[in-house]
């Protein structure tokens, strides 16, 4: 099984602290932090930008696990200036030209990967398998922190991990996003996901300190 990484969502942090909070996450190990990007068209949501991606990048050497929740992508990598190590991850069901979404972030560098709604189909996968770096299963439908996991979407995770190792793929990360929960994320790994988006679930939960937060979620994952 694949090491277990955490990627902190930014969109859940309390943005007042941000100095603090990127503090805590170089102290606490956090190997990514994941930005939601969002149009208010592909989701019912805005959120981010490309120059919040720039700005992060001057203030931590932590990679950037960027989430483009925007309609045709592939005309707008080049926004974010994506860097070598970073996650820049599309929705499969976001533009007719996927495979050109995918090219275009590895040309700069970066770390592909496609993202599946949970009631997208697995073999939305068959035809960029070499293309991909990672699968971001989503556990919720995209564009709001806060939901329930939809319970399939488990299942969905552990058909993505045997569908990419049946296929000679077992080196593709899968990512779970979405209620990462500190009940959730055990169950998750147990199905195949080795990244994990923390939010309001876990890291940036009130119940507890981020630190702390953090702690309790790598001890889930161990």
């Amino acid at each position: 099984m694949k090491p277990a990484l955490i990627s902190a969502s930014l969109v859940c942090m309390d943005f007042f602290n941000l100095q603090e909070t990127l503090r805590l996450m170089e102290e606490s190990a956090i190997e990514y932090l994941h930005v939601d990007i969002m149009d208010g068209e592909f989701v019912q949501n805005f959120a981010l930008c490309p120059e919040f991606c720039e700005s992060l990048r001057k203030h931590t050497s932590i990679p950037l696990d960027i989430h483009l929740m925007i309609k045709n992508p592939e005309l707008k990598i080049h926004w974010f200036h994506p860097r070598p190590g970073e996650y820049i991850s599309v929705h499969a069901e976001s533009t007719p030209h996927i495979p050109r979404a995918l090219a275009e972030i590895r040309r700069y560098g970066a770390r592909p990967m496609i993202a599946l709604n949970p009631g997208t189909p697995i073999h939305m996968l068959d035809y960029v398998l070499d293309d991909i770096d990672g699968v971001l299963v989503m556990t919720v439908n995209p564009g709001f922190s806060g939901q329930k996991m939809v319970p399939a979407t488990l299942e969905k995770i552990a058909q993505v991990r045997a569908y990419l190792d049946e296929r000679g793929r077992p080196d593709v990360d899968i990512q779970a996003d979405g209620n990462v929960s500190f009940e959730n994320a055990v169950k998750m790994r147990r199905a195949g996901a080795n990244i994990f988006v923390g939010g309001t679930s876990s890291i940036f939960s009130q119940a507890g300190a981020i630190r702390d937060n953090i702690q309790t979620l790598r001890t889930a994952l161990k």
